[in-house]
């Protein structure tokens, strides 16, 4: 009996030492990127942009291939925690990649773009977007996530994921970039968010000024949701200070907000109730030379996200989180959100037609 309880007394003295051996691990493992210069890859570009000409962006939060409409993520409330398989992802970066370049736009920001995870079998997915986008113009690449190896859930890890942002110009050059950092909350809930940061990129324009374009993921996985307010006005003095030196300014991206105030309004009540995506506080925006574009058809509304706590479905909480800032000198033509039925990703791509007054 006394030989009995020893072996019980070793075996949970040996789980409690690897476990806390694992969460030592992974907090010693964590930090922050930081702010750095960030490189120009393409082409030079042909030329500079122009006043009074009509530009098109698309934004796509690509979900790193892996959430088609049957897919639930394990921390949205579902079960998976990776891609289906190697060759379902292959054929969704496939699609992905086409659906962006039949759209030739003029700019194209994309986020969770996998260059080195576990979930999505080490696919790095810049080789599907650079040949489909990178041809013509220049492209950028700014990390905004690299975790240790999450050991969760059990029969699946999420493990080791390194992903990031992506700006594509189809003609213009890019003179310079830079990875901005931004806030995350302080503490366990850390390990569960990304690094998050935006990058920005500079083009110029003919006759002096540049275009700064911004891409942007902020804060999901939060306490309370109001780190993302603190993101956002980091960004928004940025965007502040580059228009008082002249600048044109456009941000977009994937703002993990309430972009239309109440999305229920225009898209039904879910079938549950969720807090993480609230409105931007009007107040944000004061004293900022800023507008917020949410793109919306009423007549016939799409949104721009599902919850993905399972497979796509009538019912399933869907709203727009997906949109635009643009400065004050910038004047929108148009926006839309681009109905894919999800069907590579949690994410329907936005886009936007705009023009540099």
């Amino acid at each position: 009996m006394r030989i009995a309880i020893k072996v019980i007394c070793i075996i949970l003295a040996a789980v409690v030492l690897i476990a806390a051996g694992y969460f030592a691990y992974v907090f010693l493992a964590f930090h922050r990127i930081g702010d750095q210069p960030l490189s120009v890859g393409g082409a030079a570009g042909v030329g500079a942009l122009t006043t009074g000409t009509d530009y098109r962006i698309v934004s796509y939060n690509i979900g790193f291939g892996a959430y088609e409409a049957d897919y639930g993520f394990f921390m949205d409330g579902g079960t998976q925690s990776w891609a289906w398989s190697k060759e379902r992802l292959d054929a969704n970066l496939k699609n992905i990649a086409g659906f962006l370049q039949a759209q030739d736009a003029d700019l194209t920001i994309v986020q969770e773009v996998d260059i080195g995870a576990t979930r999505s079998y080490h696919f790095d997915e810049r080789q599907y977007l650079i040949p489909a986008l990178g041809q013509t113009g220049a492209w950028v690449f700014a990390q905004n996530y690299d975790s240790p190896f999450l050991f969760y859930p059990i029969t699946q890890p999420h493990g080791a994921s390194k992903a990031g942002l992506m700006t594509f110009t189809k003609t213009a050059p890019i003179t310079a970039a830079q990875r901005v950092e931004l806030p995350i909350e302080s503490g366990v809930t850390k390990l569960l968010d990304l690094d998050r940061c935006y990058s920005k990129s500079r083009i110029p324009v003919e006759g002096g000024g540049e275009l700064v374009l911004y891409n942007l993921h902020l804060s999901a996985y939060t306490s309370d949701g109001l780190i993302v307010n603190e993101q956002l006005k980091l960004l928004l003095d940025d965007i502040e200070g580059e228009y008082a030196a002249g600048n044109w300014c456009v941000a977009g991206g994937d703002f993990n907000k309430d972009l239309l105030g109440d999305s229920s309004v225009y898209f039904g009540k879910a079938d549950k109730e969720y807090t993480w995506a609230q409105p931007i506080p009007a107040e944000v925006f004061d004293g900022h030379h800023v507008e917020l574009v949410a793109p919306l058809d009423e007549q016939a509304p799409v949104p721009s996200c599902r919850n993905a706590d399972g497979p796509y479905h009538p019912g399933q909480f869907v709203l727009t989180i997906d949109g635009f800032l643009v400065s004050e000198n910038v004047r929108v033509v148009s926006a839309e959100v681009f109905d894919t039925g999800f069907a590579w990703s949690d994410h329907n791509p936005v886009g936007m037609t705009f023009a540099l007054e």
